[in-house]
């Protein structure tokens, strides 16, 4: 992909990783199920921000993916309010702050993977779930290493934070990736590439 086009690509990534970051992933019910009270939403539990990433990815490949991510870091640290919690560099203290550095391999890996073989839902559903995988290895070492140093904020034992952070999410970080891959998948086809 030319530069311009990458910089365009991390540009988007980055708008919409900082939404994702505060809209919260919901499905609704089945269509047949709607009724004169309207369509039901059902909150996932998570945020669209893991989807922004896979999606940027998908979309602009491993340049534009990692560019965003860096970007957005680099945003959340100087103190702009873009993370969940706020901003500020204290932030490398909290416990879900690996999860966050994830993003930046998370987004190399599905980037690399996706332009890897033409844009086939197996193919793209393959990244994604790589890219998510790359997130919670690096969230979970993270918070491993923070633990065992002393160094993250923390406000329960271990196990609760991998529970917390990892396992309660996976679910809908899931049904988002899901989301994401038949979006990409249909994008990429309209685009032709």
């Amino acid at each position: 992909m030319a530069a311009p086009i990458e910089l365009l690509w991390a540009f988007i990534g980055l708008i919409l990783t900082i939404g994702g970051t505060f809209l919260g992933a919901s499905i609704t019910s089945p269509p047949w199920s709607w009724d004169s009270s309207g369509i039901q939403a059902y909150p996932l539990g998570v945020t669209c921000q893991i989807g922004a990433v896979l999606l940027a990815s998908c979309l602009g490949g491993r340049n534009a993916g990692v560019l965003s991510q860096i970007a957005y870091l680099a945003l959340g640290l100087a103190g702009f309010p873009v993370f969940t919690q706020g901003g500020g560099f204290g932030y490398i203290r909290e416990p879900m702050f690996g999860y966050l550095l994830g993003f930046v391999p998370g987004a190399w890996v599905c980037g690399s993977l996706a332009f890897k073989a033409p844009p086939r839902l197996e193919a793209l559903t393959f990244s994604c779930l790589c890219g998510l995988l790359s997130v919670h290895l690096v969230g979970l070492v993270y918070l491993i290493v923070g633990y065992l140093f002393s160094w993250v904020n923390a406000t329960s034992p271990l196990l609760e934070a991998v529970l917390k952070y990892s396992y309660y999410a996976l679910p809908g970080q899931l049904a988002l990736t899901c989301a994401v891959t038949v979006l990409a998948f249909t994008i990429r086809h309209l685009m032709f590439y």
